[in-house]
């Protein structure tokens, strides 16, 4: 059997101060031939901090002392990201097999199948309290764009913790391709349609791992570094080049008319996107290779 817990007992009656138990002690009757009776003297009292100056108002944020922490461990990383997605998989009922970012403008993609929710997170999500998880699961998986409101909420909130700058590891812009120069049609597109104005750095992307897809991405443009990815598919002699210009056009076009949020959810192209691009020459034309060439686009 478990030793039954050490109980304290108190050999003072209660009410008594500390001062008149000592003296009640000192004039008790000393056993013959043995010891005085000592009794140790009541502790000090422990000295108090005083309390912390509360800020002065009207600090920011931004201007008070930032506390430092240790960066989690890859083992925390994946503790926290494999709960997470258990956290998913058990509010929607289906699989998810989860990737965490370090992106500086995507924080949340996903695809849907039939059996499985392919979902990639900013590692912002980690820590994110439970109704954000449940407006991941919403949007990500059930399809609620009014969900939206809510991560664009938390994410404008967690900015801090969305990398600024770019990795070394990053691959450098290179504009020169096998067929296409991108900065040769990106200084003619600024020139003619954006009076020198906009200002971004251009270059091909990384050609990713073949495999089959439903769905390509052409061009990006990052808001924060103002670089232009073009995907390097389109540096072929099969695609023309004003299809390559529309695309840089497009890109160079995010500068101006940003993304907001509308009715619940994210507005990548606004309505003044949509009127400028018209404007393109070769618009229509661009629109129609497009259409009848994606097969070859998602071949790669």
């Amino acid at each position: 059997m478990p030793p039954e817990p050490f109980r304290q007992t108190s050999l003072f009656p209660r009410g008594l101060s500390a001062a008149t138990r000592a003296a009640e002690s000192a004039a008790a009757p000393r056993p013959e031939g043995g010891p005085a009776a000592t009794v140790a003297p009541a502790p000090a009292p422990r000295p108090v901090a005083p309390p912390v100056p509360l800020p002065p108002r009207g600090l920011l944020p931004e201007e008070a002392p930032r506390i430092l922490t240790r960066p989690p461990t890859r083992e925390e990383l994946w503790t926290r990201a494999e709960s997470l997605a258990w956290r998913l998989s058990a509010e929607l009922g289906m699989p998810v097999r989860l990737s965490v970012t370090d992106n500086r403008s995507t924080m949340v993609s996903f695809r849907r199948g039939s059996a499985v929710l392919a979902l990639r997170l900013h590692h912002m999500f980690l820590d994110a309290p439970e109704p954000v998880v449940r407006a991941v699961a919403d949007y990500a998986g059930r399809g609620h764009r009014t969900a939206g409101a809510i991560l664009d909420e938390y994410i404008r909130g967690q900015q801090p913790r969305i990398r600024q700058m770019r990795r070394e590891s990053d691959a450098d812009l290179n504009p020169r391709g096998r067929c296409f120069d991108l900065q040769e049609l990106y200084d003619a597109a600024n020139r003619e349609f954006f009076q020198g104005l906009i200002q971004a750095r251009i270059g091909w992307g990384r050609m990713p791992p073949r495999r089959r897809r439903k769905s390509i991405r052409l061009g990006v443009y990052d808001h924060q570094t103002r670089e232009i990815r073009i995907h390097p598919t389109l540096d072929s002699p099969e695609v023309p080049s004003f299809f390559v210009e529309f695309i840089v056009f497009h890109e160079m076009l995010h500068q101006l008319f940003p993304s907001t949020g509308r009715g619940g959810r994210r507005v990548h192209h606004p309505r003044a996107f949509r009127e400028r691009e018209r404007t393109f020459p070769h618009y229509a034309a661009a629109l129609r290779w497009e259409r009848e060439n994606l097969g070859m686009l998602l071949r790669g």
